[in-house]
């Protein structure tokens, strides 16, 4: 099983791009404290790349910004590539799910539009419960 939950900030501004099949992609990496201090007492800080695709991906580049908090589910995934004659690996997070941290502001989300909220199903039924 290959399956990650983070929760973290924004480094920078995500970057939104298209496919040439016109397929949202969006990248952007996020700054992770470990729960536990080194040696030295400090907390390290890890910083992971997420790749989102499509719908959500749209979503991200749109609503996510530069120290937004987020949560994501997804895998992990290892690539590599060679340069200068030396093997490069790169290891990314290959997001399912971004979740909004964040309180809305000026930028909310549109009335009707969901931002990826797992439960968001399960809310509306609760809603319609008579008790």
């Amino acid at each position: 099983m290959n399956k990650v939950f983070l929760i973290g900030n924004l480094t920078k501004d995500p970057e939104l791009n298209q496919t040439a099949n016109g397929i949202y992609v969006c990248k952007f990496t996020l700054a992770i404290t470990r729960r536990f201090s080194n040696t030295d007492g400090n907390k390290e800080t890890d910083f992971l790349p997420i790749i989102v695709w499509r719908t959500q991906a749209e979503r991200c580049g749109k609503y996510l910004k530069k120290g937004s908090k987020a949560a994501v589910s997804g895998s992990i995934q290892t690539r590599s590539y060679d340069q200068d004659g030396s093997r490069r690996y790169i290891t990314e997070i290959i997001a399912d799910e971004v979740q909004f941290l964040d309180r809305r502001s000026d930028n909310s989300l549109e009335e009707g539009e969901s931002d990826g909220d797992v439960f968001s199903d399960l809310k509306a039924v609760d809603a319609k419960l008579p008790f």
